[in-house]
C-alpha cells in the first residue's frame, strides 16, 4: 500500500454527496424560471401518442362520422319544421285553390312580402300538416341522433385508452429514467420537487389531455361541419358567423400570453411547496424539538402564498375566455336571427332553414368558446408537460462498458491507484490517493467530519466516478464492469437506515430475493433480530409502516444489518452501522461482523474508535488524504492525527474553562 507523501491542502469548502451528511433533501436547485415555448413543448407531447398512431385515425374517422351525423340533425330537424309551418299556413288559407293562385292574390292586393315569403314555401292550401312526412322526419331525426352518440362514446372510449396508455409509457419513461440519472442529481434537487414532477405533474398531463384531445378534435370537425353546412344554407349569414373567429383567435393569443407564465410558475411554486411539506413532515420532530414552528409555518405560509398568487393569476386570466366567447357568440346570434328574419320575410330563405342556421350559429360559436375555455387546461397540461420534459432531458450517468469486462466471483482485493476526486470541478476533495486493500482484510476509516471518508465509499461504488487515477477489483478498472455487476457484490449498511412497507422477513429477503426461509432466519439469527421478533405479534410476518415506527431505531438497524448477511457479499461496507444500537448489541453485532469479514474485503467507517481496534488496517483521511495508517497500537505510538482523535473521545473530555495552554493538538483540552 502506497499513501503520497505530501504536505495536506488547505481545505476546500466541503461539496459532500448525498451520504456525506453536508446536504439534506432541501438542498437542492429552485425550479428553472425560464420555460420552453408552448408549441415546441406541445408538439412533444402529442408525439407521445405517437405509438397508437392507428388508433388515432379511428379516433378521427368515429369523431368524423358522429360529427357529421350532428351536423346533419338541425338540417333535418329545419326540414320537420318546414313541413309543420307549411300545414299551418295551408290552414290559413282557402282550400280548393292552387299555391300559384294563393300568391297571385296576394301580389293583385299588394302584399308582396307575404307573396315572397309563400313563394319559398311548399305546401297545399287547406291540407294541413303532414303528419306521415314529419314522423319520417323525427325518426329520421333519432336515428341520426342514436348513432352520432354512439360514434362519440366509442371514440371517447378508444381516445381514453391512448391517453392512459400514453401515460404509463411516459410515467416508465420517468421511472427509468430516474435509474439513469447520476447520484449528483439527486444530490443537488429538491426530493420534494422531484416528487411533484413524477407525481403531480404527470398527473396534470394526463387530466389535460383526457379532457382536452377528445374536446379539441371534436370542436374543431364540429367547426368546420357547420361552416361547411351553414355556407349551403345561406352563405351571407355564414358570414356574419365567421366574424367569431379572428376575435377568438385574438383573444385566445393575447390570454395565452400572458397567463402560460403564470401556470410554469404555478407548477414551479407547487414543487417548491411540495418539498417544504415532505421536508418538514419528514423531520417534524427536530422542527418541535428545537421549537421552529413558527418558522415553518410563516415559510409555508409564503410558499402557499405564492401558489395561491400564481393559481389565481392563471385561472383569472384563462377563465376571461369562455365570457369573452359567449358574449362575442350572442352578438352573432342576434344577428342571425335579424338578418336570417329578413330573409325568411323577403323569401330567400324558408323558416326551416333559419332555425337550422340559429342552430348551427350556436353549434359554431360552441365549440369556439370551448377551444378557448380549454386554453387555460392545455397551458396548464404543457406547463406541467415542460417540467417532466426538463427532467427527462437532465444529463444521465456515463454508460456502463461495452462489452463489459467481468471478474471472477471470488476476486476481493480492491485498489485506489492515484485517485483524484471533487464534487464540484473547481473544488478537488480527494488528489492522488492510493490504497490497497487485501481479500480478507478489514479497512476502517476514521477522521473528522468532511475528510473524504463517504466519498471513499462513493467511489467504490461507483455512485461518482474519479476524475482521474483508477480503483480496481481483482485488477480489473471498475469503469470497465458494469455497475449492477459491481454493486451485486458489495453489501451496504449505512447509518440512515432503510426499510419499506412490508414484512420483517421481505425487507430482509431484499439482499437477496429468492432466499429461502432457512437463509433469512440464519441471517437474521446472526445480526440478532430473531432475538427480538419473536416478540412481536407476527413475527417475521409483523408489517412494517412506510417509515418502519413499530421498530426502534436499533432494531431498525439490525434489520438492515440481516439484509447485508443474507446477500452474502465479497466487499462489505459498514458506515456507521452500529452507531444506532446499544453497547451490548454493538459487541455481539462486532463479533458475527467479524464472521461475515471473513474471505471479504471489508470497508468501515467509524466515528466511535472502539468499534475499529480488531482492523488490519485504519487510514486516517484528512482533506481528502491518507495523513496516516496502520494498526490500533501503531496509530497510537505515532502520537499523531489518530492519537489526538483517539485522546478527544477516551481520555480528554472538554473543558472550556482550561487555558489554551493546558490544551493538546486541535484545542481539546488533555486534563482528566
Amino acid at each position: 500500500m502506497s499513501t503520497p507523501a505530501r504536505p495536506a491542502p488547505a481545505r476546500p469548502a466541503p461539496a459532500r454527496g448525498p451520504m456525506g451528511g453536508g446536504r439534506g433533501p432541501m438542498a437542492g436547485m429552485m425550479p428553472g424560471g425560464k420555460a420552453q415555448d408552448f408549441g415546441p413543448s406541445a408538439k412533444r407531447l402529442l408525439g407521445t401518442l405517437r405509438p397508437d398512431a392507428a388508433k388515432l385515425v379511428a379516433v378521427l374517422v368515429l369523431g368524423i362520422l358522429s360529427v357529421a351525423l350532428s351536423v346533419a340533425g338541425p338540417k333535418i330537424l329545419g326540414e320537420g319544421t318546414n313541413i309543420i309551418f307549411a300545414g299551418f299556413v295551408s290552414l290559413q288559407v282557402p282550400a280548393g285553390a292552387t299555391k300559384q293562385q294563393i300568391i297571385d292574390q296576394l301580389v293583385a292586393s299588394g302584399n308582396q312580402q307575404q307573396a315572397d315569403m309563400l313563394s319559398a314555401m311548399s305546401f297545399t292550401p287547406g291540407a294541413g300538416i303532414d303528419m306521415d312526412a314529419l314522423r319520417t322526419v323525427i325518426l329520421l331525426v333519432l336515428a341520426v341522433y342514436l348513432f352520432a352518440a354512439l360514434f362519440g362514446w366509442l371514440q371517447a372510449r378508444l381516445l381514453n385508452g391512448i391517453v392512459q396508455r400514453a401515460m404509463n409509457r411516459l410515467r416508465v419513461q420517468v421511472e427509468d429514467k430516474i435509474h439513469r440519472l447520476p447520484l449528483s442529481y439527486f444530490d443537488r434537487v429538491q426530493r420534494g420537487e422531484l416528487l411533484s414532477r413524477v407525481t403531480n405533474d404527470v398527473d396534470n398531463i394526463g387530466q389535460t389531455m383526457q379532457q382536452t384531445l377528445a374536446q379539441v378534435v371534436m370542436s374543431l370537425l364540429t367547426v368546420i361541419g357547420v361552416l361547411v353546412m351553414m355556407f349551403v344554407i345561406s352563405p351571407l349569414l355564414a358570414v356574419i358567423a365567421l366574424v367569431t373567429i379572428p376575435l377568438t383567435i385574438v383573444i385566445t393569443a393575447l390570454v395565452a400570453k400572458r397567463s402560460q407564465k403564470l401556470f410554469i410558475a404555478q407548477w414551479a411554486a407547487t414543487g417548491v411547496l411540495n418539498a417544504r411539506v415532505e421536508e418538514t413532515f419528514s423531520g417534524h420532530t427536530v422542527v418541535k424539538v428545537f421549537g421552529h414552528q413558527k418558522e415553518v409555518e410563516t415559510d409555508f405560509a409564503a410558499e402557499n402564498e405564492a401558489v395561491y398568487r400564481a393559481s389565481f393569476g392563471a385561472q383569472f386570466l384563462s377563465g376571461i375566455i369562455m365570457p369573452a366567447m359567449m358574449f362575442i357568440g350572442n352578438l352573432v346570434y342576434v344577428a342571425i336571427a335579424v338578418v336570417g328574419g329578413l330573409q325568411v320575410a323577403a323569401g330567400l330563405m324558408s323558416i326551416g332553414d333559419v332555425q337550422a342556421f340559429i342552430q348551427y350559429s350556436r353549434q359554431f360559436t360552441q365549440p369556439l368558446s370551448q377551444l378557448g375555455s380549454m386554453a387555460n387546461l392545455l397551458q396548464s397540461g404543457v406547463a406541467s408537460a415542460e417540467r417532466v420534459f426538463e427532467l427527462l432531458d437532465e444529463d444521465e450517468q456515463t454508460p456502463d462498458a461495452d462489452p463489459a469486462r467481468t471478474v471472477p466471483e471470488e476476486a476481493a482485493e480492491l485498489a485506489f491507484r492515484e485517485v483524484a476526486f471533487g464534487y464540484a470541478p473547481d473544488k478537488p476533495l480527494i488528489d492522488s490517493l492510493s490504497l490497497e486493500a487485501a481479500p480478507g482484510s478489514t479497512i476502517a476509516i476514521v477522521g473528522p467530519t468532511g475528510a473524504g471518508k463517504t466519498t471513499l465509499v462513493n467511489l467504490i461504488m461507483r455512485f461518482y466516478d474519479v476524475d482521474a487515477g483508477v480503483i480496481s477489483l481483482g485488477g480489473l478498472d471498475t469503469r470497465s464492469m458494469t455497475r449492477a455487476d459491481l454493486r451485486s457484490r458489495t453489501g451496504m449498511v449505512l447509518q440512515d437506515t432503510w426499510l419499506f412497507s412490508g414484512t420483517i422477513r421481505e425487507n430482509i429477503a431484499y439482499g437477496r430475493p429468492g432466499a429461502s426461509e432457512e437463509e433469512i432466519v440464519r441471517a437474521a439469527t446472526a445480526a440478532y433480530v430473531d432475538r427480538f421478533v419473536h416478540a412481536l405479534p407476527d413475527g417475521y410476518d409483523t408489517v412494517l409502516d412506510d417509515e418502519a415506527t413499530n421498530l426502534s431505531v436499533g432494531e431498525r438497524q439490525l434489520v438492515t444489518i440481516a439484509r447485508a448477511f443474507l446477500a452474502d457479499p465479497r466487499i462489505l461496507i459498514l458506515d456507521e452501522a452500529t452507531s444506532s444500537v446499544d453497547t451490548r448489541t454493538e459487541l455481539l453485532i462486532q463479533r458475527a461482523m467479524s464472521r461475515l469479514r471473513k474471505e471479504r474485503t471489508s470497508f468501515v467507517i467509524a466515528h466511535r474508535l472502539s468499534t475499529i481496534r480488531d482492523a488490519d488496517l485504519i487510514l486516517v483521511m484528512e482533506h481528502g488524504d491518507i495523513v496516516e495508517q496502520g494498526t490500533h497500537e501503531e496509530l497510537l505510538a505515532a502520537h499523531g492525527a489518530y492519537r489526538r482523535l483517539y485522546d478527544a473521545q477516551f481520555d480528554a473530555p472538554m473543558d472550556e474553562s482550561a487555558d489554551p495552554a493546558s490544551r493538546g493538538a486541535g484545542g481539546v483540552s488533555t486534563r482528566v
